[in-house]
């Protein structure tokens, strides 16, 4: 089956020619890494077979957060470092979603707009909680996660955000908890969330460039109890890795189209869609990601800076609920062995032997 990095290879050069002289430095970079990765031209790795004594050269990854080849093996130690930090309280998943008409925007000041949907998203929540209404203090803890793609590359920029359902008091001796199905309510977190977005594009320099329609439209937040946070967990985890496509979606990408699969909003059952080439590569690369940007954000008692020990708070909420909510212990898992890799002649283990220097690109991105 054809991959995203076949893809590239056949057309990443037509797509720099027609938009290479427009195109992000960052977006050239993931082309020329996607191309190049376990091509060889990042070097190869030599193995020797303990059993044949055949000699086998396998080209190096390119290691890039965008490829798909080189991020599908992290989403489960991810997911279980995140288990294991789990409170025993009730939890939400809390979604913030930008209008279209702030998604051309987003898109051309990406770094900007993205720090400012986090912002203004995370003090919203903030602010709400601490109305005694609702939690009762602003020192909650949670943790967000940037999505920018549908499930047809479009862009539909939005941030989900997990949330144990409480905080810590003010002076730090107890956990005001949440209602059990209830965290804020979410027309006044959407009126919030606007109006502090609106604030920090001000203070970016991007405000004059919105349509200001949108700031007297709804805004889309939506909140979910999610039991004891695994759920949530389980439904994030593969975004937090994952690019805007994998490998495994890909069907053809033959006569200057590409074919992938998708599935409908409700529905499982897989339907495909086939792009121009030029056009599948340019819904790829809009979800590339600024360079250095932080996709996933902690807040409050979880994040590293709080000063906040994570099992205190765990025991201020086990005597608060009286357990009612301690999840069941498990011991941790132990990291798994890579295992060796087998010989493609015989399917013995092989060893490594050493490295070969690279090779020239497949195409050039300068």
């Amino acid at each position: 089956m054809p991959t995203v990095a076949d893809v590239v290879r056949r057309y990443g050069g037509e797509y720099l020619q027609r938009f290479g002289a427009r195109m992000p430095g960052e977006h050239k970079k993931v082309l020329r890494a996607i191309a190049a990765c376990r091509t060889g031209e990042f070097g190869t790795v030599l193995y020797c077979c303990k059993s044949c004594g055949q000699t086998h050269a396998m080209g190096r990854s390119c290691g890039n957060r965008h490829c798909p080849t080189c991020q599908q093996d992290k989403t489960k130690a991810w997911l279980q470092t995140q288990t294991d930090r789990l409170l025993p309280c009730p939890y939400f998943l809390v979604t913030f979603t930008l209008p279209a008409e702030l998604r051309a925007l987003a898109r051309s000041h990406q770094r900007a707009v993205y720090s400012a949907l986090f912002e203004a998203s995370s003090q919203a929540l903030r602010t709400l909680a601490s109305d005694p209404r609702f939690v009762g203090t602003d020192r909650i803890g949670f943790f967000g996660v940037l999505h920018t793609w549908g499930r047809t590359l479009e862009y539909h920029p939005h941030v989900h955000y997990v949330i144990p359902g409480g905080g810590i008091s003010a002076d730090g001796s107890k956990w005001l908890s949440s209602r059990a199905q209830f965290f804020v309510p979410v027309k006044a977190l959407s009126l919030l969330f606007r109006a502090k977005f609106r604030d920090t594009l001000g203070r970016a320099g991007l405000l004059n460039q919105a349509d200001p329609a949108v700031w007297r439209r709804n805004w889309v937040v939506h909140s979910q109890a999610t039991g004891d946070g695994r759920a949530s967990l389980g439904y994030l985890a593969p975004y937090v890795f994952r690019v805007a496509v994998g490998d495994h979606r890909i069907v053809s990408s033959d006569g200057g189209t590409v074919t992938f699969t998708y599935r409908r909003v409700g529905s499982n059952r897989p339907r495909k869609m086939t792009l121009d080439a030029v056009e599948f590569l340019r819904r790829f690369l809009q979800h590339v990601l600024p360079r250095g940007f932080q996709k996933v954000r902690h807040y409050g008692f979880q994040s590293p800076r709080s000063g906040i020990l994570f099992e205190a708070v765990r025991w201020l909420i086990t005597i608060a609920l009286g357990a009612t909510f301690t999840l069941t212990s498990q011991p941790a898992e132990q990291p798994a062995l890579i295992p060796a890799p087998r010989c493609p002649v015989c399917g013995g283990p092989m060893c490594l032997v050493g490295f070969t220097p690279p090779i020239p690109p497949v195409f050039d991105t300068s």
